[in-house]
């Protein structure tokens, strides 16, 4: 086999379409990665060829898989060397965001079994849309969501890809260097036990979240392949893994009722029982295995966007060494089983500790009862870590698809690589510092872009892209795929219709955090 592919891979590898496997009774991912290792380990001794193929490859097609690039495989960008294990990292640091801190409150408004119930149904539904994201890209030989968006839709498809995930992912960047700006002052207030700080410039948010995105976002941002934070991926994910150790710990730890930390010391000496005076248990203290009202509906799309991973997942296939389909799908499966268990564990425990009185960020309800508690401050050090390490994962989705779509034909080029991660970082801290309140911002976009990048356009893509020879418009794939879109279509409405509510009640949900 391999003695007769390289001439055939010379003349089949500018014609994308003509090198790509019909899909039909095997893998196409394993056939196209199966083709390209002979010629990579002949062509190995050939710099000036290598050299030569790359300086003429677009930009746009480095993001696509070996078949268009089996010259030069060992030496491309992203030729893929990054193992099974860290891609299970990447992906998995990609997929935990702050929104573990609010699954407790979530749980705390639906009730045991039911968090239960829409948190597996939602990991369900994750892993099949990335079933569907993976099918495409076998199918066409692309490993870039913007361009599975051209392929199924031309330049409106591109551009409307390139779009939701630049402003999904700019959101998520947001949100994370807003918990670095208000909760890092905490973290060196409580270090420095100042109880009323004089304007230090050093428990300035503004300051630090520019000092942080200087000193260690930027750097990790600068990387030229996604697999090399592979190491602070796994670095992050144990961070937030001592955080669920810290939260099941302190559940054994805090008497229920608990009392508010008063700073004259008081609170420590009253009476705390879990127990009526008549020998019964505290209703305060009896977790609710299903419960409705007034915010159940902002859990959904709580739950709904716990699993957004999907703009990064085509990158770390496009760099997993010796990459197939389904190779890839085992590592998208494992990331979202870690996470189910880490995201179910993490609500379980902070709500067993304080039920109806969970906030929506769990760490401040901790601060409610003592905020100089060496084990949370260590917990919110470890939580700042992991989501100062995930700015970087997130940014290279968002920087692949603005040079889709703004230099879709450019070679790989070191300064604009370089100029888009400082211009995208120098906005999003602009954004962070200056904007008062850009929540009902980042909710709309939230509630358009997240569906349309889980549900929609993986759906609409699978649709369009795998030929009707091989599945009709009437059989069950693209069947379940038409229900997939008309879910997200419905998660939409429903994460529209919340954030809507919200504004239009007035200020008293406004100021609940959501």
């Amino acid at each position: 086999m391999s003695e007769d592919k390289p001439t055939e891979t010379v003349e089949t590898a500018p014609a994308e379409g003509n090198a790509i496997p019909n899909g039909k009774g095997h893998d196409p991912g394993e056939d196209i990665t199966a083709s390209a290792k002979s010629p990579a380990a002949e062509d190995s001794g050939n710099p000036p060829r290598t050299e030569n193929s790359a300086v003429n490859l677009p930009e746009s097609q480095e993001f696509l898989s070996e078949v268009e690039d089996k010259n030069t495989i060992r030496f491309t960008d992203f030729e893929g060397k990054t193992s099974f294990g860290m891609s299970v990292f990447n992906l998995g640091n990609a997929i935990m965001g702050s929104g573990i801190l609010g699954l407790a409150f979530a749980m705390a408004n639906t009730g045991v079994v039911l968090f239960l119930v829409l948190l597996t149904v939602v990991a369900g539904l994750s892993a099949y849309s990335i079933h569907l994201l993976l099918k495409c890209s076998g199918i066409v030989g692309i490993r870039a969501y913007e361009q599975l968006g051209q392929r199924a839709f031309g330049t409106p498809g591109k551009m409307a890809a390139g779009i939701a995930i630049t402003l999904q992912n700019i959101g998520a960047m947001s949100s994370y260097l807003y918990i670095v700006k208000s909760e890092f002052p905490l973290v060196i207030q409580a270090f420095l036990n100042v109880d009323k700080p004089a304007g230090e410039w050093y428990m300035n948010g503004n300051y630090l979240v520019i000092i942080v995105s200087i000193a260690v976002i930027l750097p990790l941002a600068l990387m030229k392949q996604l697999g090399y934070l592979g190491y602070t991926s796994g670095f992050s994910l144990c961070c937030m893994v001592f955080f669920l150790v810290s939260v099941i710990y302190k559940k054994f730890n805090i008497p229920c009722p608990f009392v508010d930390f008063v700073f004259n010391g008081t609170a420590s000496v009253l009476n705390i029982t879990a127990m009526d005076p008549g020998g019964e248990e505290n209703p305060a203290c009896i977790p609710k295995m299903a419960n409705l009202n007034s915010q159940t509906a902002y859990t959904i799309p709580i739950l709904a966007f716990a699993f957004v991973c999907h703009p990064e997942v085509l990158p770390i296939y496009t760099e997993l060494r010796n990459a197939t389909k389904k190779k890839m799908q085992h590592v998208a499966n494992i990331s979202i089983a870690v996470m189910y268990i880490m995201y179910f564990l993490a609500a379980l425990f902070g709500y067993l500790t304080f039920y109806g009185e969970v906030e929506s960020e769990l760490l401040h309800t901790y601060s409610r009862i003592d905020p100089y508690d060496n084990l949370i401050l260590c917990v919110r050090v470890a939580v700042l870590t992991a989501v100062t390490l995930t700015v970087p994962i997130v940014l290279f989705p968002v920087r692949r698809a603005l040079q889709q779509m703004l230099f879709p034909n450019k070679t790989f080029n070191w300064p604009r690589h370089i100029v888009i991660a400082i211009i995208l970082l120098t906005c999003i801290n602009l954004l962070v510092i200056f904007a008062p309140s850009i929540l009902g911002i980042f909710g709309i976009i939230g509630a358009t872009s997240a569906p349309c990048l889980i549900f929609i356009f993986p759906a609409v893509f699978y649709i369009r892209i795998v030929p009707k020879e091989e599945e009709p418009l009437s059989s069950w794939p693209k069947i379940l795929a038409f229900i997939f879109a008309g879910i997200g279509f419905l998660f939409m409405i429903m994460s529209l219709s919340s954030i809507i509510i919200d504004w239009t009640s007035g200020s008293s949900n406004a100021s609940s955090g959501h």
